[in-house]
C-alpha cells in the first residue's frame, strides 16, 4: 500500500512541477506585455521558435534572462593549474576584464585539472574574435584564445 501512495505522491509532484514550469514567463510574453506609457509590441512567429528560445529566469539583480544554452564560443583569458595561486590569478583576470569592459560576461571556474577565466557568450567565432582583438589591444592579456563551449543565450 505504501508503494501506491509514493507513486501517487510522485505523480502529483511531477504535475505541480509541470504547471509551474508552464506558468513561467517567456521573453515573448514579457515583450508583448502592455505597460502604461509604453508602445505595443506584437510578435508573429512559429510556436517552435517560442519553445526553442526558452523560459525566463530572474538573476540576482532582478533582471530576467533566457535560460537557453547552446554550443558557441568564449574568449579564454587565463588557464592555470589546480593550485590556489591559479585560482587567485583567474579571479584577478576576471576583475581586470570587468574593470576594462564592464558589459562583458566573465566566467571564472574550475574545470579539472585547472582554473579558467573566460569571457562572453558568442554564437559565432567572428564575434568572439572581435572581442579577443579588443582585449589584446589593451596589452593586459597575454594568453588569449577562442574556445568552443556551451554558452548562455
Amino acid at each position: 500500500m505504501e508503494k501506491r501512495h509514493l507513486r501517487l505522491f510522485s505523480i502529483g509532484l511531477l504535475l505541480c512541477g509541470g504547471l509551474s514550469a508552464s506558468a513561467q514567463e517567456t521573453i515573448f510574453d514579457r515583450l508583448e506585455k502592455r505597460q502604461p506609457g509604453e508602445g505595443v509590441v506584437t510578435i508573429h512567429q512559429d510556436a517552435r521558435l517560442k519553445n526553442w528560445v526558452g523560459r525566463m529566469r530572474t538573476n540576482s539583480s532582478g533582471a530576467q534572462k533566457p535560460t537557453q544554452k547552446v554550443q558557441g564560443f568564449r574568449v579564454q583569458v587565463f588557464a592555470g593549474n589546480n593550485s590556489q595561486q591559479a585560482r587567485t590569478e583567474a579571479t584577478q583576470m576576471a576583475t581586470k576584464v570587468k574593470e576594462l569592459f564592464p558589459d562583458l560576461e566573465v566566467y571564472t571556474q574550475f574545470v579539472s585539472p585547472r582554473w579558467l577565466c573566460r569571457v562572453g557568450d558568442y554564437r559565432s567565432i567572428e564575434e568572439a574574435d572581435a572581442v579577443m582583438r579588443q582585449l589584446k589591444e589593451t596589452g593586459d592579456f597575454k594568453e588569449l584564445s577562442i574556445v568552443r563551449t556551451v554558452i548562455k543565450l
